[in-house]
């Protein structure tokens, strides 16, 4: 069985993601800062939900190459 390339590719899209979303988040650390501490953790837990999402097609894309199931 050949590899598949897009493996690999998957995964630095996947690196890509993470870093994307972790400079998105911190460009609003000082608004979420602002918040009551409630707020705050609420806030980052959603957020730190939230990023898992757009995985799931891409890891199909990854297993099957078609990004719907």
């Amino acid at each position: 069985m050949k590899p598949s390339w897009r493996k690999p590719a998957g995964a630095l899209a996947i690196i890509a993601l993470i870093l994307v979303w972790v400079v998105l988040v911190a460009s609003f650390s000082g608004q979420i800062g602002a918040l009551p501490v409630l707020a705050q953790a609420i806030v980052y837990v959603v957020l730190g939900i939230v990023w898992i999402l757009p995985l799931k097609p891409l890891l199909r894309w990854m297993e099957t190459g078609r990004w719907r199931g």
